[in-house]
């Protein structure tokens, strides 16, 4: 009877060898599979951190372009202004100017009118003149107020 005994516990710790040994085996083909997971998961943490430093350094980039163009434009723009206001002060002086040569205009007109010849009658309507150079220099401050 303790012949039987033995072979029946001899047998069982041999069975349950066997399921360790299976167990071991499955364990080792999961502990294969992390450590190749990890392996990957390292490279795309590597290739994360690349990307990252790529964004930073296209950033950074950005705020300069930024800085350079925003002082660029500034300095246009107070080029522009200054470039208006003479627009302005010669649009001024032009009307300025056509006053008192319509003034002049009609000044000489009523003297030709005095006297009268033939080539008088040829000279354009000094009136229509003053009022064509009044409607130029109006669409001129129309055009300058528009572009400001």
């Amino acid at each position: 009877m303790s012949y039987g005994f033995g072979l029946m516990i001899e047998s069982l710790v041999a069975i349950l060898l066997a399921v360790t040994i299976g167990y071991c085996t499955v364990l080792n083909g999961r502990l294969k599979r992390l450590k190749a997971d990890e392996q990957s998961l390292k490279a795309t943490i590597s290739e994360l951190i690349t990307a990252t430093e790529m964004a930073e350094r296209a950033v950074a980039g950005l705020k300069t372009t930024a800085r350079e163009t925003e002082s660029t434009l500034g300095e246009r723009l107070k080029a522009a202004e200054r470039c208006c206001a003479e627009l302005t002060r010669q649009v001024v002086a032009g009307d300025s100017l056509v006053n008192r040569l319509s003034r002049a205009v009609a000044a000489g007109r009523a003297h030709d009118d005095a006297l009268p010849s033939p080539a008088a009658t040829a000279l354009p309507d000094p009136k229509a003149v003053a009022a064509a150079a009044r409607s130029f220099a109006d669409r001129l401050r129309e055009r300058m107020n528009v572009a400001a």
